[in-house]
């Protein structure tokens, strides 16, 4: 629900949410594993999402001319 909020937040529009209960093949939670990246590549995450989403936003409303 917090990228939701975040969505709404930067677009001003309000999310049209039709909860339903879990379905077979849903995932409760996942994990990203980045190891490999961390290993090989040096990487480090450093965009929170609060960072992330209006930056995403905002290059998304730019890219379509929206």
């Amino acid at each position: 629900m917090r990228v939701i909020e975040l969505l709404e937040r930067e677009t001003g529009r309000k999310a049209l949410l039709d909860p339903k209960p879990m379905q077979a093949g849903d995932v409760k939670e996942t994990f990203a594993d980045i190891s490999a990246i961390q290993r090989d590549h040096g990487f480090e995450p450093t965009t929170s999402i609060d960072e992330g989403i209006p930056r995403f936003v905002a290059w998304f409303r730019d890219y379509h001319s929206l």
